[in-house]
Parts: C-alpha cells; structure tokens; sequence
C-alpha cells in the first residue's frame, strides 16, 4: 500500500511498534485548478474524438452500403424494365394467338353446323334437305320427307344434338306434285343454343 501525505509534514513513527515500514510516496500539490480543469478537458476532448471517431466510421460504412444498395436498385430496375417489356410482348403474342384461335372457330364453325345436321338427316329415315339457310342465331331448313313421322323424328333427333335450344316448324304440308307416293315438304326454324 502507498501512502501519500497530502499534509506535508511526516508523521513520527515508531519503531517498537511496527516492525515493517513501507515506503511512501508523496505528489504534493497538482498543478491548481487550472491543470486539473485541462485534465478534465484533455480527457473529455479524448473521449469526444473516440466517439467522433466511431460514428465516422459508421457514417463510411453506411456511404458504402448506400452505394451498393444503390447500384442493386438499379440494377433490379433495368431487370424489371426488361421483365415488363417481355411480359408486353409475351400478351402481345397471347391476343394474336387468341385472335387467330377466334377466327379459326369461326371459320370452322359452319363446317361443324352442315357436318352435325347432315349427320343427323342421315341418321333420320326417309328424310331429304333441300335448303338449309344460317341466319346467325338461328337456322332455317326445308326438305322433303315421305311421312310426317320422319319430319317428327328429324326435330326430335336435332333436340338430342344440344345445338339447338327450339326448333319450330313453320310449315309442313302434302306435296300434290309427286303423284306416285306420299311426300310432304316441311320448313323448320331452329334457334342455335348460346355455346
């Protein structure tokens, strides 16, 4: 243990009673207020500068991890344009290939309308179309059959295929002109079901 002796003057000692004396060490008066103030100065400035110190430390470190984010925006943005772009282009290419598909129904689709009625003209016995007339939402037949079963069994057979919602006969009567059989010319209406 060190001893410092602020009052300046030495105490007697003893010998008898404490056989070990440790040396002492006396500063003595610091330097006044003025020193100890630069001291406290001195040690504040040092703590200020090491704190200063770390925050430009962190404010470089933000500046470099400012700049990278940076350039990744960028560079996600130019991604992104592109990604646009191409998505542009790739619905572009959806309504063209959608447009064709449309026209190529619709080329097809009285193709269909003559294929399932003459199928189904073929499939009624003693029945014979002499005109078929599409008139967009519906379609108007004549034909000849040789009895008015037949006629009734071609409307039933045109319900069954489910293109037509309602089929109505217009007219239906004895044909006089054939004279060696019965033949009677019929005209129907059939309405198209919504597809």
């Amino acid at each position: 243990m060190i001893r410092i002796n602020l009052l300046g003057s030495p105490k007697p000692k003893s010998k008898k009673n404490s056989p070990v004396t440790m040396p002492s060490f006396e500063l003595g008066n610091l330097g006044g207020p003025v020193v100890q103030v630069a001291a406290v100065l001195l040690i504040a400035g040092a703590l200020n500068y090491g704190y200063w110190y770390q925050l430009d430390r962190e404010r470089k470190s933000i500046e470099v991890q400012t700049r990278i984010a940076e350039q990744k925006n960028r560079e996600l943005a130019d991604i992104k344009a592109r990604y646009l772009e191409r998505q542009k282009q790739a619905d572009n290419y959806k309504r063209r290939v959608d447009v064709i598909d449309q026209l190529r129904a619709s080329q097809s689709g009285p193709v269909n309308l003559l294929s399932m009625i003459g199928d189904t003209v073929n499939g009624t016995e003693a029945v014979w179309l002499n005109s078929m007339q599409d008139q967009g939402a519906s379609v108007a037949i004549d034909g000849t059959a040789l009895s008015s079963d037949a006629v009734a069994n071609l409307i039933s057979n045109l319900q069954k295929t489910g293109y037509f919602r309602n089929i109505e006969m217009k007219e239906s009567y004895q044909d006089e002109a054939i004279k060696d059989m019965q033949a009677f010319q019929f005209t129907l209406t059939c309405e198209k079901a919504k597809s």
